[in-house]
C-alpha cells in the first residue's frame, strides 16, 4: 500500500494498473483511461460510485452526475 497516494479512492486492487500493483502513482491508470476515452473509477467514487450496468466513458460519467443531482 505505499504506492497509494493520499487521495486515491480506487478498490479495485486487482487492477494491474493501480498504485499498489506498481511504483508509478495514478500515471499509468490515467495514461491508459486517458487513452481510452474513459473516466478512471476513482471519478465515479467521488459521486457515490460506480453503477451496475453503466459504462466507463465520459458520456456514461456525465449521465451520472446528472441523474444524481436531479438534472
Amino acid at each position: 500500500m505505499e504506492n497509494l497516494s493520499k487521495f486515491c479512492t480506487c478498490d479495485d486492487l486487482n487492477c494491474p494498473m493501480h498504485p499498489t500493483n506498481h511504483d508509478k502513482g495514478c500515471s499509468l491508470c490515467m495514461e491508459k483511461n486517458l487513452r481510452n476515452g474513459v473516466i478512471p473509477n476513482c471519478f465515479f467514487n467521488l459521486i457515490g460510485g460506480h453503477e451496475e450496468g453503466t459504462g466507463y466513458k465520459i458520456k456514461d460519467f456525465a449521465e451520472t452526475v446528472m441523474k444524481r443531482e436531479n438534472l
